[in-house]
């Protein structure tokens, strides 16, 4: 990015001067990443028994208040890198036999990223280059990493504005996030797998069940499937982890309960959707975090 160029890359729009400043994101112009290794937590057909090669990135743009990943979503943890390191790491992970590249909130860094990835896949990178996204994207900056991306993995987390206000301080999330998983789809195409059962192409929409919101996401489910029907995967999470610190809302200081996730599990069922995926018990707590160690950046 130039010098005297304004970021615009995520809809927050902030127009910061990244060379010198920090964007909403927390982010100034440099590649930061606090965790780079085989990451075995996702999705059965991402991560499977080989691990998908996931690169978690500093900053983002969303802020939840409830954010899993608050450790390093202010962008301050985290490793200064080069876009040379950043193509050195993909191509470690695919020798350390990565089912793919997991890149996990990247927007903020699409223009190093893609350089990267070119870089990485002209030196030998085969296996396919996911985009772990909040959903949270504009158009723009989801072709640009369309250049690159086989798959994409975003969050369809708010279908209200006055929610994505609320915990986000978003309230356009629900209509941008359409936007993004729209031209998320047409970019990718219809879901692939290879032999092994593990994603090549396409687009799986993740929807965390947030305590409170069970019928916000019996209609996420009903829009995701009335819209795309089969051309997509639909995640549907129960690892919400209430913060160690109390929230100022009060539904957000609990766990998901059984009833409220299987409320939204059998609405799916009752769509007669196919291609999803739910989580089984268990799943809610720091285990299923990953230390942002900096390990092998």
């Amino acid at each position: 990015m130039a010098e005297d160029s304004r970021c615009m890359l995520c809809p927050r729009q902030c127009g910061a001067r990244r060379s010198v400043s920090r964007g909403v994101c927390g982010c100034l112009d440099e590649l930061k990443v606090a965790r780079a290794a085989l990451h075995m937590w996702e999705e059965p057909c991402i991560s499977g028994e080989k691990g998908s090669g996931a690169i978690f990135f500093s900053g983002c743009p969303l802020h939840c208040i409830f954010c899993q990943n608050r450790a390093i979503s202010d962008g301050l943890a985290g490793k200064v890198i080069t876009i040379e390191r950043l193509t050195e790491i993909c191509l470690s992970l695919q020798e350390q036999g990565a089912a793919n590249i997991n890149l996990v909130t990247a927007g903020q860094y699409a223009r190093q990223i893609v350089t990267a990835i070119r870089a990485a896949k002209a030196q030998g990178l085969t296996i396919p280059v996911i985009c772990n996204s909040g959903g949270y994207e504009t158009v723009e900056t989801v072709m640009l990493l369309s250049e690159v991306v086989d798959a994409w993995l975003p969050d369809l987390k708010y279908l209200h504005a006055e929610t994505a206000k609320r915990y986000s301080n978003a309230p356009d999330y629900p209509l941008t996030a359409k936007r993004a998983i729209d031209c998320m789809v047409e970019h990718a195409g219809p879901l692939s797998f290879d032999a092994a059962g593990y994603i090549k192409s396409g687009v799986i929409v993740r929807h965390l069940v947030l305590p409170g919101h069970a019928e916000e996401a019996m209609e996420i489910v009903d829009y995701l499937h009335k819209t795309y029907g089969e051309r997509i995967y639909i995640s549907i999470m129960n690892q919400y982890t209430p913060p160690k610190e109390a929230l100022p809302y009060k539904e957000l200081n609990r766990k998901l309960t059984r009833y409220e996730y299987d409320k939204v599990v059998r609405h799916a069922i009752d769509l007669g959707i196919e291609q999803a995926y739910v989580q089984e018990r268990g799943t809610v707590g720091e285990s299923f975090i990953p230390a942002f160690d900096c390990e092998g950046v």
